[in-house]
Protein backbone atom coordinates (compact mmCIF):
# COMPACT_ATOMS: atom_id res chain seq x y z
CA UNK A 1 0.00 0.00 0.00
CA UNK A 2 3.16 2.27 1.07
CA UNK A 3 4.61 1.58 -1.96
CA UNK A 4 1.44 2.49 -4.66
CA UNK A 5 1.18 5.50 -2.58
CA UNK A 6 5.22 6.12 -3.13
CA UNK A 7 4.86 5.64 -6.90
CA UNK A 8 1.89 7.66 -7.28
CA UNK A 9 4.11 10.50 -5.58
CA UNK A 10 6.76 9.98 -7.61
CA UNK A 11 4.64 10.05 -10.96
CA UNK A 12 2.99 13.43 -9.60
CA UNK A 13 6.37 15.27 -9.24
CA UNK A 14 7.61 13.82 -12.51
CA UNK A 15 5.02 15.03 -14.11
CA UNK A 16 5.10 18.55 -12.18
CA UNK A 17 8.64 18.43 -13.04
CA UNK A 18 8.40 18.20 -16.65
CA UNK A 19 5.20 20.35 -16.82
CA UNK A 20 8.03 22.89 -14.86
CA UNK A 21 10.53 22.42 -17.32
CA UNK A 22 8.18 22.90 -20.22
CA UNK A 23 6.87 26.18 -18.79
CA UNK A 24 10.84 27.24 -18.05
CA UNK A 25 11.96 26.77 -21.93
CA UNK A 26 8.58 29.11 -22.84
CA UNK A 27 9.40 31.34 -20.53
CA UNK A 28 13.44 31.67 -22.12
CA UNK A 29 11.68 31.31 -25.43
CA UNK A 30 9.48 34.49 -24.36
CA UNK A 31 12.11 36.62 -22.86
CA UNK A 32 13.84 37.23 -26.01
CA UNK A 33 10.55 38.71 -27.82
CA UNK A 34 10.96 42.07 -26.41
CA UNK A 35 8.22 44.22 -26.78
CA UNK A 36 10.84 46.79 -25.21
CA UNK A 37 14.84 46.73 -24.34
CA UNK A 38 15.78 49.22 -21.25
CA UNK A 39 19.03 50.69 -22.07
CA UNK A 40 21.15 49.83 -18.98
CA UNK A 41 19.22 46.32 -18.63
CA UNK A 42 15.51 44.44 -18.37
CA UNK A 43 13.15 44.52 -21.03
CA UNK A 44 9.21 44.28 -21.23
CA UNK A 45 8.12 40.77 -22.61
CA UNK A 46 6.14 37.92 -21.88
CA UNK A 47 8.30 35.61 -19.81
CA UNK A 48 6.84 35.23 -16.52
CA UNK A 49 3.73 34.16 -17.86
CA UNK A 50 4.90 30.41 -18.02
CA UNK A 51 6.16 31.06 -14.67
CA UNK A 52 2.70 32.31 -13.40
CA UNK A 53 1.02 29.73 -14.51
CA UNK A 54 2.96 27.05 -13.29
CA UNK A 55 2.64 28.83 -9.95
CA UNK A 56 -0.84 28.90 -10.33
CA UNK A 57 -1.33 25.38 -11.10
CA UNK A 58 1.24 24.15 -8.35
CA UNK A 59 1.59 26.49 -5.66
CA UNK A 60 3.88 28.38 -4.40
CA UNK A 61 6.69 26.29 -3.11
CA UNK A 62 6.61 25.24 -6.61
CA UNK A 63 6.60 28.78 -7.92
CA UNK A 64 9.34 29.48 -6.04
CA UNK A 65 11.47 27.15 -7.82
CA UNK A 66 10.09 27.62 -10.96
CA UNK A 67 11.12 31.70 -10.95
CA UNK A 68 14.65 31.18 -9.28
CA UNK A 69 15.12 28.84 -12.12
CA UNK A 70 13.89 31.23 -14.11
CA UNK A 71 16.24 33.61 -13.24
CA UNK A 72 18.86 31.17 -13.02
CA UNK A 73 18.53 30.77 -16.96
CA UNK A 74 17.90 34.10 -18.04
CA UNK A 75 21.54 34.78 -16.61
CA UNK A 76 23.25 32.22 -18.10
CA UNK A 77 21.46 33.04 -21.98
CA UNK A 78 22.33 36.43 -21.67
CA UNK A 79 22.30 38.49 -18.17
CA UNK A 80 24.41 41.05 -17.25
CA UNK A 81 26.26 39.75 -14.00
CA UNK A 82 28.99 42.42 -12.34
CA UNK A 83 28.92 41.01 -8.94
CA UNK A 84 27.88 37.99 -7.32
CA UNK A 85 25.39 39.49 -4.91
CA UNK A 86 23.90 41.61 -8.00
CA UNK A 87 23.92 38.62 -9.97
CA UNK A 88 21.85 36.90 -7.01
CA UNK A 89 19.52 40.23 -6.74
CA UNK A 90 18.81 40.74 -10.67
CA UNK A 91 17.89 36.98 -11.19
CA UNK A 92 17.25 34.19 -9.03
CA UNK A 93 15.94 36.24 -6.41
CA UNK A 94 14.11 38.55 -8.08
CA UNK A 95 12.75 35.95 -10.36
CA UNK A 96 11.62 33.51 -7.67
CA UNK A 97 8.67 36.26 -6.67
CA UNK A 98 6.87 35.76 -9.73
CA UNK A 99 5.77 32.66 -7.79
CA UNK A 100 4.48 34.27 -4.76
CA UNK A 101 1.66 35.16 -7.64
CA UNK A 102 0.23 32.07 -6.06
CA UNK A 103 0.07 32.77 -2.69
CA UNK A 104 -3.01 34.79 -2.44
CA UNK A 105 -5.92 35.36 -4.47
CA UNK A 106 -4.61 36.74 -8.11
CA UNK A 107 -4.93 39.88 -7.79
CA UNK A 108 -3.26 40.50 -4.43
CA UNK A 109 -0.76 37.62 -5.01
CA UNK A 110 0.11 38.83 -8.40
CA UNK A 111 0.59 42.64 -6.69
CA UNK A 112 2.99 40.99 -3.71
CA UNK A 113 5.12 38.89 -6.88
CA UNK A 114 5.44 42.39 -8.25
CA UNK A 115 6.48 44.27 -5.61
CA UNK A 116 9.01 41.77 -4.06
CA UNK A 117 10.65 41.70 -7.23
CA UNK A 118 10.64 45.23 -7.77
CA UNK A 119 12.37 45.35 -4.14
CA UNK A 120 15.04 43.30 -5.56
CA UNK A 121 15.93 44.99 -8.69
CA UNK A 122 15.90 48.58 -7.21
CA UNK A 123 17.97 47.37 -4.43
CA UNK A 124 20.39 45.81 -7.07
CA UNK A 125 19.92 48.84 -8.94
CA UNK A 126 20.85 51.27 -5.49
CA UNK A 127 24.08 48.96 -4.71
CA UNK A 128 25.22 48.34 -7.85
CA UNK A 129 24.36 50.61 -10.83
CA UNK A 130 24.63 54.04 -9.11
CA UNK A 131 27.23 55.68 -11.52
CA UNK A 132 24.22 55.32 -14.04
CA UNK A 133 22.56 57.80 -11.86
CA UNK A 134 22.87 61.32 -13.73
CA UNK A 135 24.89 63.90 -10.99
CA UNK A 136 23.18 65.50 -8.01
CA UNK A 137 20.04 63.05 -8.44
CA UNK A 138 19.24 60.17 -5.47
CA UNK A 139 20.32 56.89 -6.17
CA UNK A 140 17.18 55.81 -4.97
CA UNK A 141 14.69 57.57 -6.82
CA UNK A 142 17.12 56.86 -9.85
CA UNK A 143 16.73 53.24 -9.19
CA UNK A 144 12.75 53.26 -8.70
CA UNK A 145 12.64 55.52 -11.75
CA UNK A 146 14.50 52.83 -13.74
CA UNK A 147 13.11 50.12 -12.59
CA UNK A 148 9.46 50.25 -12.12
CA UNK A 149 8.36 51.62 -15.44
CA UNK A 150 9.41 47.97 -17.36
CA UNK A 151 8.66 45.95 -14.98
CA UNK A 152 5.58 47.37 -14.02
CA UNK A 153 4.48 46.85 -17.97
CA UNK A 154 6.32 42.92 -17.93
CA UNK A 155 3.97 42.16 -15.24
CA UNK A 156 0.87 43.72 -16.52
CA UNK A 157 0.96 42.15 -19.62
CA UNK A 158 2.36 38.82 -18.12
CA UNK A 159 -0.58 38.72 -15.50
CA UNK A 160 -3.23 40.14 -17.98
CA UNK A 161 -2.23 36.80 -20.03
CA UNK A 162 -1.95 34.72 -17.49
CA UNK A 163 -5.64 35.58 -15.52
CA UNK A 164 -7.29 34.91 -19.28
CA UNK A 165 -5.31 32.06 -20.32
CA UNK A 166 -5.57 30.15 -16.17
CA UNK A 167 -9.43 30.30 -16.89
CA UNK A 168 -9.46 28.28 -19.24
CA UNK A 169 -6.47 26.12 -18.39
CA UNK A 170 -8.50 25.77 -15.08
CA UNK A 171 -11.33 24.26 -17.68
CA UNK A 172 -9.38 21.42 -19.14
CA UNK A 173 -6.40 20.12 -16.92
CA UNK A 174 -7.87 18.31 -13.65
Amino acid sequence: MAQASSARNSREHTKILVEGALCLALSIVLSKLNLFVMPQGGAVDCSLLPVMLFAYRHGVKWGLGAGALSGILRMIFGGYVYNPIQALLDYPLAFACTGLCAIAPKILGFILAFVCHAFFSILSGVLFFAEYAPEGQNVIIYSIVYNLPYLTLKYVISGILALIIWKSIQKILP
